[in-house]
């Protein structure tokens, strides 16, 4: 074996051997799939958050992807027959904004090129960006049943959505009505979770409205003075008494000709502004329901691009933020606005293209939230679990002010609405066919469909159990068994990132439990973001984006994999650097160099079941194996990836490198079983490190992958025997060989081999197996065990034993005078410090701060003092 271990040949090569063996597949691990307690099949199955085809994978995805690459691998080495469904998004509004982008780039339009060819050009959008994406997922090492892959638009899918929609439809449960929508004038319709709240630094103005009587005037503040000419009423709060007297007076909007009447409502703040706001009831969600309330008029004064209409007189044709500026300016000119005040105040922004979105009214078709009743109540009980804990609080913090889902999107590219409108007749109807025959009212053949699409989420909703063949009408039925819902739904996990909880877990929830009665999954685990090292989120405009692809290219898959795992502490923000990554390479090598070491010494190792384990050492290193596998076992049932990686790391590295290959040295006849301890090990890593883990397995089994299984198909480490009593003995070999090197370290003999040692030890020990290794790793010629003290020589005291080192043949008057100097140096530090913090004016005019740093010093040189007294002592016995 070389030096080095070189991933760039072993992963492209090793991956293409898995996939092309069918190992990601459902029955990829046939040969050792097991029934539980009751004798039924055990089955695992986790459904792939499909990225959007809108680009490439980001960090975030190889976190989610990652984490359930380990779990799937750990099930499907378990035993379980194992679905890991993979799929990508068709992403509605960010697929079709990119591909708009693109044609503006090349000087035309979608209008211009028709409905058409523009889905043809997103189609090609989506193989390109899929093709990429999937790519980038094959170079992490994920295992997904690629043969399975679905698409949110793919033909089986497309059935499906329409039979929930139409099954919705037809109980009620979507309806389509005028209603006060939040809009985007770029891209339409959108759902409250698709509004993100920032802070912006405002104006508020205060515009004077005056009574028809020309009697005086009222003062309204408003942030949006565009909006005025939608006012339909001025309202104040009915026990508000600076304002009785002109409850039901009329005034005049400015710049018009038009009345509006003076009303009262609860719903003002009489401390806020003025105490007197302007109803504006198709632009305001708030007004909207006041407007209700009242019987109020609703003028929509923009169109759904933001254009201002005819009820704007000479300002209709402007865009409504550049009209700001000009209607104010206009406003000031005739004494209508008193004053503008800076004001920060929260503005929703679409999640996508970060315009301003609107309040406006407009007919959509709507889920009505009483769909999610039973998901929640089930939720509540504790049917599905969040990890961590308490992001059911945040679950219940939404559910519980659910409002009616806005499903329907002025798109192009998405599912279209599968609902009709008779010509003939005007009866609308929702149906599954594509091209129904006819109305099924009048049979009039003459129909229209809706125009829009369906929200992206609608569609990914049902991705738990759509993918499975559930409602795909007998399209796609190569990609799925009819046994796969029994088989696999409910899903055993959900892994994703908590910022789409609302947009799509709670949604998959709600139409999973409808649909198939029960929740969708038994856990939930959401892992947070992925940071830099200093903590700061990535992004393009500060130049800290990690790419995954080239940090696989820099580094490697297992070492990418198992820096994110190492690092996703459960509802702590992941902070990823240079350090980091460099860390888990030196892990790699570790592994590499303990292989080198075995392989040095013996040709070939067996599997641990393969053999007996006889020698001192190999008892105590496979009962050490025994407890890490269960550690493991338990962390990773309990999705505690970063605890499991934890354990691997210190058994890889101090249990097994540090300390077992250092007393093989003394026990050359253990190192067979040594090997065949590491290649278990080796199975242990390889959900998280699984390139490394095969090559290494089959280097020391004197075999190839293309001649044998892989690692990936092997059965997970499980009731490796324990021996305690092997555990306590090396323990206290550990104690003594630690305990040795430090009373050489007093000495300045610390890295040099010395020609005897005595230890005397409050327990029973074999000291015919102990002597060798205590010999070997503490670099003494011989070891004497004793019942009592010796004398004349250094002493070190620890837990269950000391150890003697004797002076007689050593120079000591160095060491002597070093340590006397060392004595008087911080003997004068202890003075020092001691007269300050002795002095009360000191103690009661110094800062607190400062006292404190003081008393702190004076401990630790207090200590420091006490160890080189006793030092000293020791050595002039």
């Amino acid at each position: 074996m070389s030096d080095k271990y070189e991933p760039s040949k072993v992963e492209d090569k090793y991956y293409k051997i898995w996939e092309d063996r069918g190992y990601f597949e459902v029955d990829g691990n046939k040969s050792i799939q097991e029934a539980d307690a009751n004798g039924k099949q055990k089955t695992f199955a986790i459904m792939m958050p499909p990225p959007n085809v809108t680009g490439s994978l980001h960090i975030g995805h190889a976190l989610t992807f990652t984490l359930q690459d380990i779990i799937t691998r750990f099930k499907r080495m378990d035993g379980y027959k194992t679905l890991w469904q993979p799929g990508t998004d068709h992403a509605g509004i960010a697929t079709q904004n990119i591909v708009e982008k693109q044609l503006l780039s090349e000087g035309t339009t979608k209008e211009e090129l028709g409905r058409e060819k523009f889905l043809e050009r997103a189609w090609q959008q989506k193989e390109k960006s899929g093709g990429n994406i999937v790519h980038q997922m094959r170079k992490l090492g994920v295992s997904p049943a690629w043969s399975r892959e679905r698409f949110t638009m793919d033909a089986g899918l497309k059935e499906a959505v329409k039979e929930a929609f139409v099954h919705l439809y037809n109980e009620g449960m979507i309806v389509q009505n005028n209603y006060m929508v939040n809009w985007c004038t770029h891209d339409g319709a959108l759902s409250d979770i698709e509004v993100e709240h920032d802070e912006v630094n405002g104006k508020f103005y205060h515009m004077n409205y005056h009574f028809t009587d020309n009697s005086g005037y009222v003062t309204v503040a408003t942030t949006r003075p565009e909006t005025y000419f939608g006012d339909t009423a001025i309202m104040v709060h009915p026990e508000d008494e600076r304002y009785k007297d002109i409850v039901g007076r009329e005034v005049v909007l400015p710049l018009t000709n038009r009345k509006i009447k003076i009303i009262t409502d609860e719903h003002v703040d009489m401390a806020f502004g003025t105490g007197v706001v302007k109803v504006t009831p198709a632009h305001d969600q708030n007004d909207y329901e006041v407007g209700k309330r009242h019987d109020l008029e609703f003028i929509t004064c923009f169109d759904e691009k933001g254009i201002l209409n005819e009820y704007c007189g000479e300002f209709q044709g402007l865009e409504r933020l550049e009209a700001r500026p000009i209607i104010v300016k206009k406003l000031q000119e005739g004494g209508f606005i008193v004053k503008i005040e800076d004001h920060v105040h929260q503005v929703g922004h679409c999640y996508r293209c970060k315009n301003i979105v609107e309040p406006y009214i407009s007919k959509q078709w709507f889920v009505r939230s009483e769909v999610a009743k039973k998901s929640i109540e089930k939720t509540y009980a504790g049917e599905a679990k969040f990890h961590p804990s308490h992001w059911l609080n945040s679950y219940r913090a939404w559910m519980d002010e659910l409002r009616d889902w806005c499903i329907s999107r002025q798109l192009w590219w998405g599912h279209r609405i599968p609902v009709f409108t008779c010509e003939s007749c005007g009866h609308q109807w929702a149906d599954k066919a594509d091209e129904p025959e006819a109305c099924p009212k009048c049979a009039s053949k003459k129909y229209t469909q809706d125009p829009d699409v369906l929200d992206t989420w609608f569609s990914s909703g049902l991705w738990a159990f759509s993918p499975l063949g559930w409602g795909n009408n007998g399209q796609m039925e190569d990609t799925f068994k009819n046994s796969d819902l029994k088989d696999f739904y409910p899903n055993s996990l959900l892994i994703t990132g908590f910022d789409i909880m609302f947009f799509w877990v709670a949604r998959m929830m709600m139409l999973g439990e409808h649909f198939m009665g029960k929740l969708p999954f038994k856990d939930i685990y959401m892992h947070a973001l992925v940071r830099d090292e200093n903590g700061q989120k990535m992004s393009k405009s500060k130049g800290n984006v990690i790419d995954p692809l080239d940090m696989v290219e820099e580094h490697s898959a297992d070492i990418i994999r198992f820096t994110l795992a190492f690092l996703a502490v459960q509802g702590r923000d992941i902070k990823l650097g240079a350090k980091n990554l460099e860390q888990f390479r030196n892990f790699t090598n570790k592994l590499y160099n303990a292989s080198n070491f075995l392989s040095l010494n013996v040709a070939t190792f067996p599997d641990l079941k393969g053999i007996e384990i006889k020698t001192p050492l190999g008892l105590y290193m496979q009962s050490r194996l025994s407890v890490a596998v269960n550690e493991v076992r338990e962390t990773l049932e309990s999705y505690k990836f970063n605890e499991a990686a934890s354990i691997l790391y210190r058994f890889v590295w101090t249990e097994f490198c540090d300390w077992g290959i250092e007393y093989s040295k003394a026990s050359k006849e253990s190192i067979v079983e040594l090997g065949a301890v590491f290649k278990e090990t080796l199975k242990m890593i390889s959900p998280f490190m699984p390139f490394i883990a095969d090559f290494l397995y089959h280097k020391l089994s004197g075999t190839t992958l293309e001649e044998g299984e892989s690692v990936m198909i092997m059965n997970f480490p499980k009731d490796i025997k324990r021996d305690e009593k092997s555990e306590e003995m090396f323990s206290l070999i550990e104690e003594a060989i630690t305990a040795i090197r430090r009373a050489k370290v007093v000495i300045d003999m610390g890295n040099s081999k010395i020609a005897k040692a005595y230890i005397k030890i409050d327990k029973d020990i074999d000291t015919q197996i102990a002597k060798p290794f205590i010999e070997k790793l503490a670099k003494v010629e011989n070891i004497e065990f004793v019942s009592s003290k010796v004398e004349n020589s250094v002493t070190d005291v620890s837990n269950n034993l000391e150890v003697y080192i004797p002076t007689a043949e050593i120079d000591m008057s160095a060491i002597v005078s070093k340590l006397e100097k060392q004595k008087e140096k911080a003997q004068k530090e202890f003075d020092k410090l001691n007269g300050m913090l002795s002095n009360e004016r000191f103690v009661a005019n110094a800062p607190q701060n400062v006292v404190e740093e003081n008393k702190k010093a004076l401990e630790e040189i207090k200590t420091r003092l006490e160890k080189i007294t006793n030092e000293l002592n020791s050595l002039q016995a």
